[in-house]
């Protein structure tokens, strides 16, 4: 792997994701706030100003925007300051990820990064920034990094020592307390043609509910119910997950209701290496969100922190006149809509342990230092060959002041197709506050809602 550009703060942290982690000290979390911003990051501005000064984040809607209506773009005049493509790779490696400089060197002049003015839009309530600060001296790892204790609602190490921490602080990061959206996914054939998958999704996060601790959430992270509304032979399946905190001592929980055997069953595969549901066998479980589950497959080494060249601010793709047809093109999306930035990015290895079985031998993840979101991962084969490009297109909401993803898909270059999620078909804004209630998603509850 090419060598990392590791930042001063970064190098002083470097360490193996062995053993438990003890929280950080109170003057180390003093930093918080003042040379570091309230979730961890650096606030100063880069040597070069390219990256600058983290003052507050976007909490400022446009003035043309509208509650309950799709976010509109705060930056409708910004302009690319220059497109990376195969014609002047060589000059931009150094703040690249493995990942793109192989899609841009397998794709041609197809395959361009338009890069944009950074903008630190990334932000979250000020009740939350008050949790990274109680998280941070109280937050530990248990003894074998399958879960945390001592945190709640947020990332639990804003200051983290390790790999584990870090992908914690990505699991873990806060999303709002509760979240309804329609939103559809396809896998389109290598010249380009798709049909799309249509899903409701409704997320109740217990660990995010203000009020809460570990006690009152039952090792309950969220609860996640998906609807499938089309195509016709797939509507009223339903899948309900309770994701679990440590999933070694209580795995994940999962049911899927399929409407042509009107029976709602356990689904105890529904994690790591198994096929995404709808993905053509172009993603895993654990991809979802970049990342989720239990990290005990992998070790997981912190290699420092890059200034690097990743999808933000994508309000292109979110817009609420762009179609699937406008974004989707054969091998990857349409890259006129996409807008990459200069950012901070903890990079973290995973590399299988011995005696693991899981398709991908060794991951790379790029953390944004502004939100704990995951922007880009690589995936590797069994021989250790890059298999596979995932980004997360990532949007300040407005509703609710909270940086997550708008678009996902995973790049297959061996077959030259991908999986793409998050296209938006004339549907309605993400819902922050539907008034969902934890009793709504019990499997009886999801066993009545099937039947209507």
């Amino acid at each position: 792997m090419r060598k990392h550009i590791v930042t001063g703060i970064a190098l002083a942290l470097l360490a193996s994701s062995g053993g438990a982690a003890a929280a950080v000290s109170g003057a180390e979390a003093q930093k918080l706030g003042n040379e570091l911003t309230p979730v961890g990051a650096e606030k100063a501005a880069n040597a070069s100003g390219s990256i600058p000064e983290w003052t507050g984040g976007l909490v400022t809607p446009p003035v043309d925007w509208r509650r309950g209506e799709v976010e509109t773009n705060p930056f409708p005049d910004d302009k690319p300051l220059f497109v990376i493509n195969a014609s002047n790779l060589d000059l931009y490696r150094d703040k690249l990820t493995d990942g793109h400089i192989a899609m841009v060197e397998q794709y041609g002049p197809d395959f361009f990064m338009p890069v944009y003015q950074t903008r630190r839009t990334a932000a979250y309530p000020e009740h939350v920034y008050g949790k990274f600060r109680e998280n941070a001296v109280s937050a530990e790892l248990l003894d074998n990094g399958n879960g945390v204790r001592n945190t709640i609602m947020t990332s639990p190490f804003p200051i983290p020592k390790n790999g584990l921490e870090v992908i914690w602080n990505h699991i873990l990061r806060y999303r709002g307390e509760e979240i309804a959206f329609r939103s559809a996914s396809a896998t389109p054939q290598v010249n380009g043609s798709f049909n799309q998958v249509v899903n409701d999704y409704d997320y109740f996060i217990a660990y995010s509910r203000r009020g809460a601790d570990l006690a009152d959430i039952d090792n309950k992270i969220f609860y996640l119910k998906t609807d499938t509304i089309a195509p016709s032979n797939l509507a009223g399946t339903i899948t309900l997950v309770h994701e679990t905190l440590d999933q070694i001592r209580s795995p994940r929980l999962a049911w899927r209701y399929d409407s042509g055997s009107r029976r709602l069953r356990r689904s105890p595969n529904l994690a790591y290496e198994t096929d995404l549901p709808n993905s053509s066998s172009l993603r895993s479980v654990d991809q979802k969100d970049m990342y989720n589950g239990a990290p005990n497959q992998y070790d997981w080494e912190l290699k420092g922190k890059r200034e690097v060249f990743l999808p933000y601010n994508a309000y292109k793709l979110h817009d609420a006149d762009v179609k699937p047809e406008d974004v989707i093109r054969p091998g990857h999306i349409n890259q006129e809509l996409a807008r990459y930035e200069l950012h901070r990015a903890w990079v973290i290895e995973a590399t299988l342990r011995t005696g693991i079985s899981h398709i991908y031998s060794r991951r790379v993840f790029y953390v944004d230092e502004d939100s704990w979101q995951i922007l880009a991962s690589e995936e590797y084969d069994a021989e250790g060959n890059l298999w596979r490009v995932s980004e997360a297109h990532n949007i300040s909401f407005y509703s609710e002041p909270v940086f997550w993803t708008t678009m996902e898909m995973t790049y297959d270059l061996k077959s030259e197709r991908y999986y793409i999620d998050g296209l938006d078909d004339g549907f309605a804004a993400y819902d922050f506050a539907p008034g969902f209630r934890g009793n709504q998603f019990s499997a009886s509850a999801a066993r009545r809602a099937a039947r209507r």
